[in-house]
């Protein structure tokens, strides 16, 4: 079945991107697209607290609207975390790992989430399972949709079975990779038309390991603006590996951690066009860094309709799958 082509123009979306500096190993991040707050992972500690706390003040929300969690281990989703998440930040939908936890933690964040969703009224749990992600529609290119795109089956490898999101509901796109380490994973990615031209930010996969996933090919082809890791002050494990930093000098890609404070991305009015990178430091307290940057949405939503259809209609079809 061939993709849709794009039928809508640029839309004014205020759209914040925060990853937050944690005092342990872990991830956090959340996206904001005006209306809806989302979560990623399942990680608050005391030193994350007060940034969450204060992103949501600023976004205009009192609750999260979706808690994204991308894989069962410990430093994606913890148990004490995920408790005050839950009672605290009160989720209405929870996207959580579509394979079975295997460790003791995951089994216990699994079993937690089952019981939030049968005490609270209304709240929506979805297993981002490959049968889940089969059954959703075809992407449609340059949209303000979020994609699902993988796991499209289920590995022994538990980090290959991470969940891998295009969030693009505002006015810049950021891709989610979880842990994944597979090349293959990699290889279909970069098939995949919406996702190797809309990525603005993306997550570094596994924390910047390099472990095969993230390649010169890949990078080539996916081209980000920009890349974003998790990585406490301490820095222990080394995140990113100093191969991938490399590798992204050399394809001119920016990167932005959070070794020395959190790092915020936030659209510039009219909130359609260009958004601002702010590096933090001294406990988030102060600016260590700014850049600017333009959305890749621009390039293309600029132009007319008629222009917009004759540059997708000749395009293979898309295989990832929009929510």
């Amino acid at each position: 079945m061939q993709a849709q082509t794009h039928t809508t123009s640029l839309k004014a979306r205020r759209t914040r991107f925060r990853a937050y500096q944690l005092d342990t190993e872990g991830s956090s991040f959340s996206y904001f697209d005006g209306t809806h707050f989302t979560l990623i992972e399942a990680r608050l500690t005391k030193q994350s607290v007060a940034s969450v706390s204060s992103e949501m003040q600023l976004c205009g929300v009192s609750n999260i609207h979706c808690l994204h969690i991308t894989s069962w281990d410990a430093d994606h989703c913890k148990e004490t975390d995920l408790e005050i998440i839950l009672e605290h930040l009160n989720p209405t939908k929870i996207e959580y790992p579509g394979y079975s936890p295997s460790t003791d933690t995951g089994k216990a964040c699994l079993a937690k989430i089952s019981a939030f969703q049968k005490k609270r009224t209304g709240v929506k749990t979805v297993q981002m399972s490959p049968a889940y992600i089969a059954s959703l529609d075809r992407a449609e290119a340059w949209g303000y949709r979020d994609i699902v795109y993988h796991p499209t089956y289920i590995t022994d490898n538990s980090n290959d079975n991470s969940t891998v999101k295009l969030f693009r509901t505002g006015s810049f796109s950021v891709a989610s990779l979880g842990d994944v380490e597979s090349v293959g994973i990699s290889a279909y990615l970069k098939r995949q038309n919406t996702f190797k031209d809309e990525v603005d930010v993306m997550i570094l996969a596994h924390h910047g390991a390099d472990n095969g996933f993230t390649t010169n090919a890949f990078l080539r082809v996916v081209n980000p603006t920009l890349a974003v890791c998790s990585s406490n002050f301490g820095n222990q494990y080394d995140h990113p590996r100093q191969d991938i930093r490399e590798m992204l000098f050399q394809h001119d890609i920016p990167i932005f951690t959070t070794k020395t404070g959190d790092v915020i991305i936030e659209s510039i009015s009219p909130h359609n066009r260009d958004y601002r990178v702010t590096n933090l430091k001294a406990d988030s307290q102060e600016i260590a860094s700014q850049k600017t940057f333009r959305a890749k949405k621009v390039s293309k939503l600029d132009h007319n309709y008629d222009t917009v259809k004759q540059l997708y209609t000749q395009r293979r079809p898309f295989y990832s799958r929009f929510r």
